[in-house]
């Protein structure tokens, strides 16, 4: 029986080709790193394919992150078993590719960004940064400038945006300031904040918010090995993000965004450091900008010098621009259909991507392959293509279909993960400062208004008297009777208003100096 793990050549047992099979077909830890693709229609086994793999990988020791995307990759945690409908079948496909069948569970972490099937997976505004945020919020180019503006000036005011609320009050602000920020940076119009807080309040209606925030995910996390040297499989519960499919993209590669940032130059390992599995990996490319589609593709160019492992999941390679597809030297490409015209050009497409294998023709192969069988080829000794083969896929070991809750629930809670995330941080953010200095503003301008208050008092100091006077406002009239013996104003009365008339006036307090020196001098 072939080894599943050869630690000597350094192999991964994949399955059967060649004649009934028989031939062990094996991907190179070495060039696991030049990354791959797991393309067929729905139900052909792309699952179960990548659910083998990522238990080859485990067993290397290299850590899995991959995506659930309908529950199944769950069973991932508990071991096959023999009592099992497909028990069988996978007995008699073991022993024709040279396989033993060995059940066992894998060390796997559940992570949910809603944290109901796993434990929550956060980052912040901050390290998604504006451009991933733009793209999924789908904002235009004017409105991703603002973005831009804000994201600049909350770096250059020291104001970290850790949260939802953070970025909102922060767009706020710049909502306000934007006349003064427009002269530096270019126009900031209000039209765009707008448009921009009504996109973050959807995304925050949709659940999107539980994404941001802290404690935010450290990578370290995910690159783990158990007690016994096998590599953690992450898998990120995706059943609900998926209709959220920006949200989805977003977050995959805002997370291969950060393994090529973080990580270190390790050159040519003799493994990957970590595998990365992207399933529905046309959700990144719908709709996408050409900026984004360059970015991932310079990220799969480069990241494999960091010792990752990049696989994308999907039902046709014709998903995946040709430009990120050229990257992918490993490749298990599953049954194709092709009942119109587009299907038949996809299908020639595929079958242009695969090393040529003068025993069979390659087009036919991809329509005829069944269930659980598929065209692969791997990169060779010296980086090389591999010939196409036409190999069956060793059954998995673990349990095929999901686990139940209570079984998940009980994985969670012996997680020593759960005390690092499952309590949500509001750290001091951009949100408690820009209060903070709002409300400090309010008090000073309140304080600089009692003062004015203060000074305008009536000052009789010589020269300024006029101009720091307190304006005189006579009292109102009562309204006139007709009687004139109402009138009563005696000469003091008199003297006294027209006095009051005149102390507005330089002269009338040149006059009233005049009289005060007088009397002073006469006592």
């Amino acid at each position: 029986m072939s080894p599943l793990l050869d630690a000597e050549a350094g192999t991964l047992f994949v399955g059967g080709a060649g004649q009934g099979y028989a031939t062990p077909e094996t991907l190179l830890l070495k060039y696991a790193n030049r990354h791959g693709l797991i393309a067929g229609a729905t139900g052909t086994g792309k699952t179960v394919t990548l659910q083998t793999l990522a238990e080859s990988l485990s067993l290397a020791g290299v850590p899995v992150f991959l995506s659930d995307i309908k529950g199944d990759l769950s069973g991932l945690a508990c071991a096959g078993r023999s009592d099992f409908k497909l028990h069988d079948a996978f007995e008699t496909r073991a022993d024709q590719i040279g396989c033993t069948l060995s059940y066992q569970s894998f060390p796997v972490t559940f992570w949910d960004v809603w944290g109901e099937l796993g434990h929550p997976v956060r980052t912040t505004p901050a390290e998604m940064g504006p451009l991933l945020l733009s793209r999924l919020l789908d904002l235009t180019a004017a409105q991703e400038g603002v973005m831009n503006i804000a994201f600049r000036v909350a770096d250059e005011n020291g104001l970290p945006l850790l949260d939802l609320k953070d970025l909102q009050a922060m767009l706020i602000w710049v909502g306000q300031n934007a006349q003064d920020l427009s002269l530096r940076y270019g126009n900031v119009s209000t039209a765009s904040v707008g448009a921009i807080q009504r996109a973050l309040l959807v995304l925050e209606n949709e659940g999107g918010d539980r994404l941001f925030g802290e404690p935010a995910l450290e990578l370290s996390d995910l690159m783990r090995q158990d007690a016994s040297g096998r590599g953690v499989i992450n898998i990120l519960a995706a059943e609900r993000l998926m209709n959220a499919p920006k949200l989805y993209a977003t977050f995959l590669l805002w997370l291969l965004s950060e393994l090529f940032e973080q990580l270190p130059e390790v050159g040519d390992p003799d493994r990957p450091r970590i595998a990365f599995f992207f399933d529905e990996a046309h959700l990144l490319f719908d709709d996408a900008p050409k900026a984004l589609i360059d970015k991932v593709e310079r990220v799969a160019r480069l990241i494999r010098s960091k010792g990752v492992s990049v696989w994308f999941v999907s039902q046709n390679p014709a998903d995946i621009p040709e430009s990120v597809l050229g990257q992918l030297g490993n490749r298990v490409q599953h049954a194709l259909r092709s009942f119109t015209a587009k299907d038949q050009k996809a299908l020639r497409l595929a079958a242009e991507n695969y090393r040529p294998n003068p025993e069979f023709d390659i087009a036919e192969a991809i329509q005829q392959v069944g269930t659980g069988e598929a065209v692969t080829s791997f990169l060779g000794a010296k980086g090389t293509p591999g010939i196409a083969q036409r190999t069956l896929i060793r059954p998995p070991f673990s349990q095929l279909g999901p686990i139940d809750q209570a079984t998940r629930a009980d994985i969670l809670k012996k997680s020593p993960q759960g005390l690092k995330y499952d309590t949500t941080l509001d750290r001091d953010s951009a949100q408690e400062i820009l209060a903070r200095r709002t409300a400090d503003a309010a008090q000073q301008a309140e304080a600089e208004v009692a003062k004015r208050s203060d000074d305008d008092l009536f000052d009789m100091s010589p020269g300024d008297g006029h101009r720091n006077a307190r304006r005189y406002e006579a009292p109102k009239a009562e309204k006139k009777t007709t009687r004139r013996s109402s009138r009563s104003d005696s000469v003091f009365e008199t003297f006294g208003k027209s006095l009051a008339r005149q102390l507005g006036t330089r002269t009338g307090q040149a006059l009233v100096r005049g009289v005060l020196g007088s009397l002073l001098k006469g006592r």
